[in-house]
């Protein structure tokens, strides 16, 4: 027959103590309990901070309520490890008070640290521990219990400048498939294609198959936002192999404001938005219900994200790319500031990816921006230096002809630039140094290597042109000079601002840049200003004259199978590239731009 729990306790813990063996005389010697409630006391602790509750529990007179009070505290803090120490003692005859020291560590790095007393007694000559929920901690009552409550922080929101959200707190839906355990692996793949069709056309039973079972265990098929899942659910929860879980993420407001941005966005941003949780222990009672509150450390939220994008811009910009059947795209900047206002492509332009950011298309007489401020700064000429504008020019073996050859004869810079002589700046380029539209390009943002977080980036190539033809042909933008619409609204910026302003999407993120970028002289600042006004009242950009006080440059770049249409320039505090690949006619481009500022709210940012 078994000795009762409390008496087999009992003899478990005698038996322990027994630790001296005297092999020759056959007897065993036990060492004594050390004397005194302060070391009952601490094996009490000791056990308890090892999670042997069974062994603390029957150094007390009630083990069977102790074990099991000290188990649920144990689960209910959900507790890691545990520090337990005796401070003072005060002996009263048979009775005694032991006061104890516990530091408790709970998940996510929590530390709870308390100090409390325990009541002793003599059990049988020894010192045991008398049993009350004050054992825990000593504002707990009788039939009360301790819970580690979590109070979560909650996820930053991203919003645009313009103050609404453009991402938010929500949960996305994984859909994922296991080929092997898929009794008709092709018939779910033909349900999950025709379900997904809404969302991305991409997706193909063929797809499906081949990708699922070229991996081991699940596949990802997609991810879909709550109000998207929900229209196909019923088509897809009951897929043989088919898994459909919830996770926590950042969600778009809007799938249609820059999608590719606010992607490249939350990638960047997703692991910082997750404040710190807060949490408490609460004493609750027998029922569970909650009954006070013995620590709390409050959440920490994280701010929200801001970033330069503004709604109204970027809403007006993507609008007017829309409209255009060709490849067409726009980026749009604060001089100002730098901040990336919008940056818009359309459909046909996203098939080849992020072209308004990191394409590298010729200029063409855009890039007589560069050319007019190389001449000015090296004293080649200024805005009223007369130069001649015949209908062809030869330089060395390339014989340059301005649009159907018009011919202006001899006229100061500044219309030459207005009406967009080729002659003229083949000419004038013609006479730089090598590097000069080099130099001058990277004193206009184009060449240095902007690394902007959260925003891949090309801003252009302009190489030294040791070689005469090549030179004069890149000064209309017709050579080996290559930028992006991106590099453009950074020239156009530069003007506007009187030096290249640091590009940047995500507030308090900084830009680095790599290269030389030597600042712009007021010199060319003022004159360039004064060419790109006269384009708009009275040389080829004359469609946008009704849109405010207008600077630009427009440009037609022949390329293989066409021409692209560039407009490029700023009003106010907005500086702006529009691109039309293949699009013919540079007026073109000046009409996407038109349209962007006419979709905007009246006088939006006209200062």
């Amino acid at each position: 027959m078994k000795p009762p729990t409390a008496l087999r306790s009992r003899v478990t813990r005698a038996v322990a103590l027994c630790g001296a063996v005297v092999l020759a005389a056959g007897v065993v010697a036990c060492t004594p309990r050390p004397d005194g409630p302060a070391p009952a006391a601490q094996d009490f602790l000791s056990a308890f901070a090892d999670h042997d509750t069974e062994r603390a529990a029957a150094l007390s007179d009630r083990p069977e309520v102790a074990a099991l009070a000290m188990d649920d505290t144990w689960k209910s803090l959900q507790a890691i490890s545990l520090t337990a120490e005796t401070t003072d003692v005060d002996v009263q005859g048979d009775t005694a008070t032991v006061g104890y020291s516990y530091e408790w560590h709970l998940p996510k790095e929590r530390v709870w640290s308390y100090t409390g007393e325990l009541q002793m007694g003599r059990r049988g000559g020894d010192w045991a521990v008398r049993w009350n929920s004050a054992n825990l901690h000593p504002r707990l009552g009788d039939r009360q219990s301790m819970v580690l409550r979590s109070q979560p922080a909650g996820w930053a929101h991203v919003n645009e400048s313009a103050g609404s959200d453009v991402l938010v707190p929500g949960v996305i839906y994984r859909i994922t498939l296991d080929a092997s355990e898929s009794d008709n692996l092709v018939g779910t793949a033909q349900a999950l294609a025709s379900a997904l069709k809404a969302f991305d056309d991409t997706v193909t039973p063929q797809s499906i198959v081949e990708s699922a079972t070229g991996v081991k265990g699940d596949y990802l098929v997609t991810r879909l936002r709550k109000e998207d899942y929900d229209q196909i659910s019923y088509a897809v929860e009951d897929l043989s192999g088919v898994t459909v879980t919830e996770e926590a993420a950042l969600v778009s407001t809007d799938p249609n404001f820059a999608p590719d941005l606010v992607c490249q966005v939350r990638k960047t941003i997703i692991d910082e938005v997750a404040g710190k949780d807060g949490w408490s222990v609460v004493v609750v009672n027998r029922n569970g219900a909650e009954i006070g509150v013995l620590t709390e450390t409050a959440p920490e939220p994280v701010p929200s994200v801001s970033i330069s994008l503004d709604r109204p811009i970027q809403e007006a910009a993507q609008q007017a790319v829309d409209a255009r059947t060709d490849q067409a795209m726009m980026v749009v900047i604060e001089p100002s500031t730098g901040k990336m206002l919008a940056v818009a492509q359309n459909e046909a332009a996203d098939r080849d990816g992020p072209v308004a950011l990191t394409g590298l298309y010729p200029p063409g007489s855009t890039f007589k921006i560069i050319t007019a401020g190389a001449a000015i700064s090296s004293g080649l000429a200024t805005p009223d230096t007369p130069v001649p504008c015949p209908g062809r020019i030869t330089i060395g073996e390339r014989s340059i002809p301005n649009y159907n050859e018009f011919s202006l004869g001899t006229v100061s810079m500044a219309k030459a630039f207005a009406r967009s002589c080729n002659t003229s700046f083949a000419k004038l380029a013609s006479e730089m140094e090598p590097d000069a539209l080099n130099v001058a390009a990277s004193q206009f943002g184009i060449g240095p290597e902007y690394k902007v977080v959260g925003l891949p980036t090309e801003s252009g190539s302009v190489p030294p042109a040791d070689e005469l033809v090549q030179r004069a042909a890149d000064g209309f933008g017709q050579g080996r000079v290559l930028v992006s619409p991106f590099g453009m609204a950074l020239a156009a910026a530069t003007v506007a601002n009187g030096s290249t302003p640091v590009p940047h999407l995500i507030l308090g993120r900084e830009t680095t840049i790599e290269g030389e970028h030597p600042k712009v002289g007021q010199e060319m600042v003022d004159g360039l200003r004064t060419m790109m006004r006269l384009v708009i009242t009275s040389g080829t950009a004359l469609r946008i004259e009704d849109q405010g006080e207008v600077y630009g440059k427009t440009g037609e770049a022949e390329v293989e199978g066409g021409s692209h249409a560039w407009f490029v320039g700023y009003r106010g505090d907005l500086a702006f590239a529009t691109l039309v690949v293949r699009g013919g006619s540079s007026d073109n481009a000046v009409a996407v731009t038109r349209d962007m500022f006419t979709a905007l709210p009246d006088d939006y940012r006209l200062d």
